[in-house]
């Protein structure tokens, strides 16, 4: 043991070695029990500083205000293409388009009459937007006077005579008798932008050879002759136009599908209501037709208003609708590949209990749920009307104001209330911008 133990205390004198490509340890038998000499370190100065770590940036929502939630993915599908288009606005004048689709609680331009007021106010742009050939709704539209003659009308809510594959983007086709018009005039009445436009716009669809007139400002016609083509067409006329008349001087195989007064740059809000529509009719529109209106026509921002005909008084389970929607939305993403997508959720609607006092469908806010899971689902943008409007029973409250901003029916607002509703929205967008903004500044930072 005596030899063993020397041999080992000899083995510490040894230099450290490798054998192999192994690394051979020094033997210290001692190593237990010999003090530890201190470490002296390296002073820090001499070291790289720790990296520092960026916090991502978290969007907040003003206190009291219903913000846009954007489940956008890395396609960018929210709200980013909007608030791009407003960022080249600013740096190169040019239209910043916003088709807003809904069902008959935006008809007659409610709502949306008052969304593009205050986005042209804030942002520039002139005119009424997108306006179908004809509508039944034409004497009690604010925004603009409509009138037209000679035409046969064409919905996708017709139940016979209706060929899916002609409609155009509104859901519509015209087809013209001979000597058909329509007219468009300016009005001060309900916003200070709508008096005058810019540019106005007829679109059509011609097979055989089409001559169509037009009169600015109840001026000589100003005449185009179309010869037969497979595309959607577009004629046009420009200046300061106060009132402007269509009309169909010939057309041989040709269909027609809206006129419209747009500003050369700012903001337009197209208004596509269609009474009686869950959204699901807008996936039958072809593909094609809506890549040509886009080409002619591109929109900055799609917005979805839907849900008064799909929501029941107990409805639970809207998987299929959901599954309709989806599809709707993709098909959109196709047709409109820049644009970005809103879903805005429906709003409250009452109903009487059996004690015959009002409560909100538990209908509707099983539906919103639905919706808000559409919109991630998707990659798009939500926006919570139901709760901006305030919650349950705020469709009674409106009803009940004074003045009433609500119909007795308690489903449908009247145009005090789709200005309220417009207010809140252009709010949430408003505020989206900045947040938009703040963020990109923030990643700018080093």
């Amino acid at each position: 043991m005596l030899i063993v133990l020397a041999v080992l205390l000899l083995l510490n004198l040894l230099p450290g070695g490798t054998i192999g490509g192994h690394v051979l340890r020094r033997v210290d038998i001692l190593g237990d029990v010999r003090p530890v000499p201190e470490v002296v370190s390296e002073p820090d100065s001499l070291l790289p500083p720790p990296p520092k770590v960026k916090p991502a940036f978290v969007d907040t929502c003003r206190s009291g205000m219903t913000c846009i939630e954007d489940y956008s993915d890395s396609t960018l599908r929210g709200m980013t293409p909007f608030y791009r288009a407003l960022d080249e606005l600013a740096a190169k004048p040019r239209p910043v388009r916003i088709a807003y689709f809904g069902d008959s609680f935006i008809e007659a331009d409610i709502l949306t009459a008052d969304l593009r007021a205050m986005l042209q106010e804030r942002y520039g742009g002139c005119g009424v937007g997108f306006v179908t050939i004809t509508s039944p709704v034409n004497g009690y539209r604010p925004t603009v006077r409509h009138s037209f003659g000679g035409w046969q009308s064409h919905s996708v809510t017709d139940s016979v005579f209706f060929d899916r594959g002609k409609q155009g983007v509104s859901g519509h086709y015209f087809i013209p008798t001979p000597g058909a018009y329509v007219e468009l005039g300016g009005q001060r009445k309900y916003a200070s932008r709508l008096d005058t436009c810019e540019r106005a716009s007829i679109f059509f669809y011609n097979k055989g050879e089409a001559r169509l007139s037009a009169s600015v400002n109840k001026g000589e016609p100003q005449t185009g002759t179309f010869p037969p083509a497979d595309g959607l067409r577009e004629m046009d006329v420009t200046g300061r136009i106060g009132s402007v008349r269509w009309k169909v001087e010939s057309a041989d195989s040709t269909l027609f599908y809206g006129v419209a007064m747009d500003g050369t740059q700012g903001i337009a809000v197209d208004n596509f209501s269609l009474r009686g529509s869950s959204g699901l009719s807008l996936r039958s529109i072809p593909v094609r037709t809506m890549r040509e209106f886009n080409e002619l026509r591109p929109y900055d921002l799609i917005v979805l208003q839907y849900g008064l005909n799909v929501a029941t008084e107990r409805g639970r389970n809207y998987d299929r609708y959901r599954d309709g929607m989806l599809t709707t939305i993709a098909h959109l993403k196709q047709a409109f590949p820049q644009a970005g997508i809103l879903i805005v959720g429906v709003g409250d609607r009452e109903y009487k209990t059996e004690e015959g006092s009002l409560r909100t469908m538990p209908g509707i806010k099983n539906l919103i749920r639905y919706q808000q899971n559409l919109a991630a689902d998707s990659g798009v943008a939500f926006w919570n009307m139901f709760e901006a409007m305030g919650g349950e029973g705020s469709m009674a409250d409106m009803v009940h104001a004074k003045p009433s901003l609500a119909n007795y029916d308690y489903t449908h607002i009247n145009f005090r209330g789709g200005k309220h509703l417009a207010e809140l929205l252009y709010e949430a967008l408003v505020y989206g911008k900045e947040q938009y903004d703040r963020r990109r500044a923030y990643e700018a930072e080093p």
